[in-house]
């Protein structure tokens, strides 16, 4: 291992290289430094070019930080991500053609990492079967130039299948917290761990050089060997910055980092607004017990429900990047948590996605049409990508997707049980077909899953043949407020009901009592059996 700074580490990256890059989100253990270091080389020396830029989860601020660095035509030949949502100049470029994108399931490029640190030709999965991600509807390519095939289906003896392919890795930038003199690497500070230990075994499997970013050093033989988790013997250089931040909005939360809980009362109450509404109705779902995944946007605010009720220790929330119970963060901060159990790799926490272990996800929604297809991955003039959605979402017992009922300005509000609607928003979310498909709700119907559409002023649920209005709004006329505003019509359910009157309520709701009076998570037949023995011995 060689101390070296950011910049002749950027110096090593050649053009036409493959960069893997480490860190989540809003700046969660991202190697900003290394990331900045390779922009201002470029733009000094036109080297490095045509770069492969790789990173399962979306990385930047929605401004200037994270992979924004690198959207310099020239720069980048190809980015292959989980999402553009943090990196909005990367997005144009992809718009106009000047790099090839592609945008795959965050969880499947996490997994991928795995396999290509083990020498395997790829992952083979069913996440993303008839989806945009699927080569029979586009294989999750963003671009037009983007035209070699990353995923390709494939049949197995258990049927369909996608197969991703592994790629061949050149560099990768990491981060940690302290490196010792022998180059191991711990990250005690960061907010999620990610995919840090498989991407270096992969990069140093295909003979490439691992660069690790950390904010401090320390003594050889000096780090609690539990707590490294990069081994020195996969790192090749280590630049120190010694004010990196733990994310970009926050420079340092122990609450993030799991090194202490925080009162409940500091989690923020959300006003009552209409996001607030969607995420309390959304939150009538949970169940003593309940396992569940909160998605970016509106969903996140439901773990502030769950504080602001008292309810956060009766059930598990977690995030795809690795939180397990606690409440997940909103915001620019998302992906971090506070108050958590674990926190675990990434690529298992989408293992345990993957293999059905939510019993709830609660994710957004740009449009849903009328087979119940949802797209949140490109609509207008916006490329987004997928995130952990198309993991979550297809493999959830129960998806609940939330959203506002239109999109643009919308002046809502309640006052004495009733609602007004002063301006709407002029843009329709519930269209006839979706721009691009990144949940199937076909799909959804084949594997018995029991799927919502929860709005500010309407309720649906994915019936057999596609949507159904089942609940609305307190003084909501159907007529002139939903079905006027789709462009489709659903069925309107013969027991439509009134959204319950606790949702537009200043104070708390209650959900404690709501929450202990329904069945809890069903426990193991097993369980059951060795209660059913010490009762017996009693």
């Amino acid at each position: 291992m060689r101390l070296a700074t950011a910049d002749q580490a950027a110096s090593c990256i050649r053009s036409g290289d493959t960069v893997l890059i480490g860190g989540s989100g809003g700046g969660h253990a991202v190697p900003e430094a290394l990331i900045e270091a390779i922009e201002q080389h470029y733009l000094a020396e036109r080297e490095p070019r045509n770069l492969t830029s790789v990173h399962p989860v979306g990385i930047g601020d929605g401004a200037t930080h994270g992979v924004n660095h690198l959207a310099h035509e020239g720069l980048l030949k190809r980015i292959v991500c989980g999402t553009f949502v943090n990196s909005p100049r990367m997005s144009e470029l992809a718009l106009a053609d000047k790099v090839e994108g592609y945008t795959l399931p965050q969880g499947t490029l996490s997994q991928l990492m795995r396999e290509m640190a083990a020498g395997r030709p790829g992952l083979t999965t069913r996440t993303g079967l008839h989806t945009f991600v699927d080569p029979r509807h586009g294989g999750g390519r963003q671009s037009r130039s983007a035209t070699e095939d990353l995923v390709q289906l494939v049949e197995t003896p258990a049927g369909e299948h996608l197969f991703y392919r592994s790629l061949h890795v050149d560099v990768c930038l990491l981060r940690g917290t302290t490196a010792d003199e022998d180059g191991n690497v711990t990250m005690e500070q960061e907010a999620h761990f990610g995919e840090m230990l498989s991407m270096a075994q992969a990069t140093r499997r295909c003979a490439g050089l691992v660069i690790v970013q950390v904010k401090r050093m320390a003594k050889r033989g000096t780090l609690p060997p539990k707590l490294v988790k990069i081994p020195g013997i996969l790192v090749d250089l280590v630049v120190l910055v010694p004010d990196q931040r733990q994310t970009y909005e926050t420079d340092y939360s122990p609450a993030y980092a799991g090194e202490l809980r925080i009162p409940l009362a500091d989690i923020p109450r959300l006003p009552l607004d209409a996001r607030k509404v969607i995420a309390r109705r959304a939150a009538l779902e949970l169940f003593a017990g309940a396992v569940c995944n909160l998605g970016s946007g509106v969903s996140t605010g439901i773990a502030n429900i769950a504080a602001e009720e008292g309810i956060l220790d009766e059930i598990c929330l977690t995030n795809e990047q690795g939180m397990i119970g606690g409440a997940p963060a909103s915001g620019n901060d998302a992906g971090a948590s506070r108050n958590f159990a674990a926190m675990i790799d990434q690529p298992y926490q989408f293992d345990f996605y993957d293999g059905g272990g939510l019993d709830l996800a609660f994710l957004s929604f740009a449009q849903v049409d009328a087979g119940g297809n949802v797209n949140v991955s490109r609509f207008g003039n916006r490329i987004v990508g997928p995130g952990g959605f198309i993991n979550i979402s297809q493999n959830a017992k129960c998806v609940v997707f939330g959203g506002m009922f239109t999109a643009g300005k919308v002046d809502i509000s309640w006052s004495g049980g009733t609602t007004r609607i002063r301006h709407d928003g002029g843009i329709a979310k519930f269209v006839e077909a979706v721009e691009q498909i990144t949940y199937s709700g076909a799909f959804g119907r084949v594997r018995g899953q029991r799927v919502l559409y929860v709005t500010e002023r309407a309720v649906f649920r994915l019936a057999e043949d596609g949507l159904e209005l089942t609940e609305v709004a307190p003084g909501i006329d159907v007529e002139r407020d939903v079905l006027a505003r789709m462009r489709f019509k659903p069925a309107v359910s013969p027991d439509l009901t009134l959204m319950d009157d606790c949702l537009f309520a200043s104070g708390p709701m209650g959900m404690k009592a709501r929450l202990l009076a329904k069945p809890p998570r069903p426990r193991s037949p097993r369980l059951a059996e060795l209660e059913s023995w010490s009762n017996a011995a009693e």
